[in-house]
């Protein structure tokens, strides 16, 4: 059985393990000072928060971290998924699902409007998932480096 805990200090190594996965699937990296930073914000829990997956044993096998923000089309904030990742060996159980609703019930008693995400076109195993449980709004996404 899986079960959603928030992110502690005494999580780093295997929160380190799982981030890292998720930035080497996306073929990216990142500074090991955005690193730090985003593990002391996700601590803090004030603008960013996380959460892990464990198996019945404990063992993380899962991690999602998302933020709220002002909309401009709704009076509520909206919640943004940022970052969703399942340990390769632990998928296809319904963690990924899981982590998603923990996020979704978070986003609802926050009073978010909505919950929304971005995801690579090309990841059709997660998109399986996403399709089942969300609407694909269609958008298509662009960013300009700073």
């Amino acid at each position: 059985m899986t079960s959603i805990t928030a992110i502690t200090a005494d999580d780093r190594p295997a929160w380190d393990a799982l981030f890292q996965a998720y930035i080497t699937f996306y073929e990216s990296e990142v500074p090991a000072p955005a690193v730090e930073s985003t593990f002391s914000r996700i601590l803090a829990d004030e603008h960013i928060h996380g959460a892990l997956a464990r198996d019945a044993d404990g063992r993380p096998i899962g991690l999602v971290h998302w933020l709220t923000h002002p909309a401009t089309w709704s009076t509520k904030p909206y919640c943004y998924l940022e970052d969703l990742f399942v340990d390769p060996e632990a998928r296809g159980a319904g963690t990924g699902e899981a982590l998603i609703a923990h996020v979704r019930d978070w986003a609802r008693v926050f009073g978010a409007e909505k919950v929304y995400w971005l995801t690579a076109h090309d990841n059709t195993r997660a998109r399986a998932l996403y399709d089942r449980i969300a609407t694909s709004t269609g958008f298509v996404h662009y960013e300009i480096e700073l």
